[in-house]
């Protein structure tokens, strides 16, 4: 099938595209959700469903893959929070059911590559979404086995980095090694699949909450570039040196 990949940058939405392209479908185009940079703190949203931490970096992660990138800014916030979701305008979920339907419609799409592992809460909505586009939804990490599934993707040849903490990284607090439960956040820099490598020229750390049980901090990356890379890479067959912004 044509498949376009929601993507936030980090190693799960990554990994999930490179099983989708080992079960025979081919990746078109990239979709990748981004907060308001008009708002104050706008880095990280704390979004039920959406990372956005390191967002500046995703033009250049779409270049590495040498596909067509498709961005949103997300203007709702979660209101709808029960167990089933219902279409309420206004709801951050809207804005990905948008921006769907945009790449659906530019791009003919069957279905979207989307890395979930264990939130109910984000594939409910997902396939909420996906429902109502008529396309299907592609998770081929869902409910895996969290250590095996982190062996696979460094084993995979994953290059990823740590943009977010968000808890006591300890087995005594019984983290998700994966990140499910929010404890950190990646973003790659190279995998199998980029046809360049992203490098990181500079960066800060800023904290978001100095709490004293589970602080929240994450890098600001702030001066990046690609660079070419001596071995071949998998031809997606679909380049293009544009990006949609809504």
């Amino acid at each position: 099938m044509r498949v376009a990949a929601l993507i936030s940058g980090g190693k799960d939405s990554c990994y999930n595209m490179m099983q989708c392209i080992a079960a025979g479908h081919q990746i078109v185009a990239l979709a990748n959700l981004r907060p308001d940079e008009k708002r104050v703190g706008s880095d990280e949203l704390d979004s039920y469903m959406y990372q956005t931490v390191g967002h500046h970096a995703i033009d250049l992660y779409a270049e590495a893959m040498a596909l067509p990138l498709y961005r949103r800014t997300i203007r709702g916030r979660s209101l709808d929070t029960g167990r089933v979701y219902t279409k309420c305008e206004g709801d951050e979920v809207e804005d990905l059911y948008e921006l769907l339907k945009l790449v659906k419609e530019k791009e003919e799409i069957e279905a979207v590559s989307v890395g979930a592992i264990l939130s109910d809460y984000q594939r409910i909505r997902v396939e909420n979404v996906c429902k109502r586009l008529n396309i299907q939804l592609l998770a081929y990490l869902w409910q895996r086995n969290q250590e095996d599934l982190l062996r696979e993707m460094i084993a995979s040849n994953i290059q990823a980095v740590i943009i977010k903490v968000a808890a006591l990284l300890s087995k005594k607090y019984g983290v998700h090694v994966c990140g499910e439960g929010g404890e950190y956040e990646t973003f790659t820099l190279d995998c199998p699949l980029f046809k360049k490598k992203i490098i990181v020229d500079s960066s800060e750390v800023v904290t978001h909450s100095a709490d004293a049980f589970a602080p929240v901090a994450y890098l600001r990356l702030l001066e990046l570039h690609l660079e070419e890379k001596v071995s071949s890479v998998p031809d997606n067959n679909e380049t293009s040196n544009y990006i949609y912004n809504s």
